[in-house]
């Protein structure tokens, strides 16, 4: 026979009363992990329409099926909103705002959040000769959705909304494997090819035309400082018409690689690199070179 419940209720009230940094049985509601996936799928909805079997019901227009995607996602983002508005990070600029307004001003960047999602779409088709159109970048390449979402995310994270730019992300995380913090700044025509096991981190800056590949690491030097180095610049700062390849590692807030370089495979960098450099491994080292040297121009390593 199974064991008697109530000893176990018992046990685990006490657990309850003894250990209270993982509870939050007193507390306000925290905003739920189903209903922001939901909300999430369906901002991708409005983003690309007609992409999903689903986007019109029976007799519906265009007009109408999006009009109804928008009240139902304001709905249900402002009630997830207000149950986050507490937990906005600390040292982040909180506007004065109800959850409604932030919803709305959300809302609206939508159409300009479609504009820079099209370069990345543009980016991937260029980037990528197997891609056979645009469709089958929307529909088939986790890079693709990841970038998505953290623009989605990152819009939020900017009104300082807590909680739930976050969950967002994770969603997309534990989709495609490729993990964006919200926080990082990404410009236009971001292209990520495959995806698996890409780690963006918080403080990232990454400009125009960046292409990187799956396994890269935008990382920190150390986080044994803990919540002492809460919004300090952690990640690298990575300028336009990067190249990243396989496995790479680059880490520190103070790292900056130049624009117009090429990063190797499974090169591990905490080291700044002028623009136009190519880096790569040679005799277990790393080798920093200029892309356009003459044969009197040499080569160093780091």
């Amino acid at each position: 026979m199974p064991a008697p419940i109530d000893p176990l209720v018992a046990r685990l009230l006490d657990s309850y009363a003894q250990i209270g940094g993982i509870n939050h049985i007193d507390g306000v509601n925290l905003p739920s992990k189903q209903t922001v996936g939901e909300i999430t799928r369906e901002l991708l909805h409005l983003l690309f329409p007609g992409f999903f079997s689903n986007d019109l019901a029976s007799g519906q227009t265009v007009e109408e099926a999006t009009r109804t995607k928008i009240e139902h996602v304001c709905r249900d983002l402002t009630s997830e909103i207000a149950k986050s508005l507490e937990f906005a990070p600390p040292k982040t600029p909180r506007k004065p705002a109800t959850a409604q307004a932030i919803t709305c001003e959300f809302l609206g960047r939508l159409p300009e959040l479609r504009e820079l999602l099209n370069t990345d779409v543009a980016a991937a088709f260029e980037g990528d000769p197997a891609a056979v159109n645009m469709e089958e970048i929307i529909l088939a390449y986790p890079g693709l959705e990841a970038i998505a979402v953290h623009r989605l995310a990152h819009a939020l994270h900017e009104s300082g909304v807590g909680l739930i730019p976050r969950m967002m992300t994770e969603w997309a995380h534990s989709r495609t494997g490729i993990d964006i913090h919200p926080g990082a700044v990404i410009g236009n025509q971001f292209f990520i090819d495959h995806g698996t096991g890409v780690v963006i981190g918080e403080t990232c800056v990454i400009g125009n035309q960046v292409k990187i590949y799956h396994g890269v690491t935008l990382g920190a030097r150390s986080t044994s400082g803990g919540q002492g180095l809460r919004g300090s610049k952690r990640h690298p700062t990575i300028e336009d018409r990067v190249t990243i390849y396989p496995g790479a590692t680059i880490l520190g807030g103070e790292t900056v690689i130049g624009a117009d370089s090429t990063i190797g495979g499974n090169v591990f960098l905490m080291n700044s690199v002028p623009p136009d450099s190519l880096v790569y491994y040679e005799e277990h080292s790393v080798v920093v070179a200029s892309k356009h040297r003459d044969g009197d121009s040499l080569a160093y390593v780091i």
